[in-house]
C-alpha cells in the first residue's frame, strides 16, 4: 500500500503516545499552528498549518519558536 500525504511519518505513525499527546492544534494571532505544550503558559511551534505564504515567512511562527501567553492573549484551540 502506498500512502500519498504531506504529513510527516511522525504524525501518521507516532512512535511514542506520550509525546503525541502533548501536541495540540491552536490558533495564535489568527495563525493555525501545531504546538508542543511545554508547560501551562509556554508552547513550542511544531508546524504552521496555515495556507497563507506570509505566515511561513514570519519568524514568530517558525518551527521551534517558543510562544509564551496568558489565558486572554489571543490563543484558541481548534
Amino acid at each position: 500500500m502506498i500512502l500519498y500525504t504531506m504529513m510527516p511519518n511522525e504524525l501518521i505513525f507516532p512512535s511514542d503516545t506520550e509525546a503525541f499527546s502533548k501536541q495540540q492544534m491552536i490558533t495564535y494571532q489568527g495563525v493555525p499552528l501545531l504546538v508542543d505544550i511545554t508547560d501551562q503558559q509556554n508552547v513550542q511551534v511544531v508546524r504552521v498549518l496555515s495556507s497563507d505564504p506570509q505566515h511561513f515567512l514570519d519568524e514568530r511562527f517558525c518551527p521551534g519558536a517558543k510562544i509564551s501567553f496568558s489565558t486572554t492573549e489571543g490563543l484558541s484551540a481548534f
